[in-house]
């Protein structure tokens, strides 16, 4: 296992599901996990999770949309820690609907999430790790994004422009050592999809070559490694971690 000791590692969205999945794996490897979420109540009882098993946490609570709160977030994350190694933008909705039935609303609230708040939080760690000259910076985006999905326009446009940032970013990062990469999940087994009858979660897995729905430490491996020396050679990448559902 990749040790991460003295090594900062910010999770937005972090409190539960797959965000919380990684923040685990990272924290099981020695990293110093620093979870953030919108609900100051769920990060408290994220980071007592962690703390109660040994391992090293932290917890912040904002808005990823709001750019002031987040630059005084980052700048008290430097402040407590003296740097930043390494962000994932997890922090993400959806607000399902079919287009011609799609309010305004909820067209804007995802993609101000899913796709402004990661801009906004990539902006402020990048001013980080450009001085530092290392980072690695992964966005978790979705096979939605990569084949689209019907009654999901807004997320698959959100995840869909989360790729291509991650493109561009990697090549704007580059020269400051700063590695960009994004993950993509399939069908995973989550609070959300627990709730699905097994005939339907049997129908996914019908589509799916592995025949089965991932767990979320299947996508929190994989964030441990693209944030590892082990892929130090790897920017601007988008892996799918969905069981060969989106291979092409």
């Amino acid at each position: 296992m990749t040790r991460f000791n003295d090594y900062k590692v910010l999770i937005t969205g972090s409190a539960r599901g797959i965000g919380f999945a990684i923040a685990e794996r990272f924290a099981a490897s020695g990293a110093t996990v620093l979870i953030m979420d919108i609900s100051a109540e769920a990060v408290q009882t994220a980071v007592k999770k962690l703390t109660d098993s040994g391992f090293i946490a932290f917890g912040y609570s904002g808005n990823v949309t709001d750019s002031a709160a987040m630059e005084e977030l980052f700048a008290k994350i430097i402040r407590d820690h003296g740097k930043l190694d390494c962000l994932i933008n997890n922090a993400g909705i959806t607000r399902d609907n079919l287009l011609l039935r799609m309010k305004e609303e909820e067209w804007s609230a995802v993609l101000d999430i899913n796709l402004k708040g990661s801009f906004i939080c990539t902006q402020k760690a990048f001013k980080v790790m450009m001085k530092q000259r290392f980072g690695s910076i992964i966005n978790i985006a979705s096979v939605i994004g990569i084949m689209g999905n019907a009654g999901q326009a807004n997320y698959a446009a959100s995840k869909g422009g989360l790729i291509a940032f991650t493109k561009s970013c990697a090549k704007e990062f580059a020269s400051r050592n700063v590695r960009v990469n994004a993950v993509a999940p399939g069908f995973i087994v989550t609070e959300m999809t627990a709730t699905l009858p097994e005939a339907v979660t049997a129908e996914y897995a019908k589509v799916i070559p592995l025949s089965r729905m991932g767990s979320p430490d299947d996508v929190a491996r994989l964030c441990v490694f693209l944030a590892s020396d082990d892929s130090s050679y790897i920017t601007g990448q988008t892996i799918a971690v969905d069981g060969g559902l989106t291979m092409h």
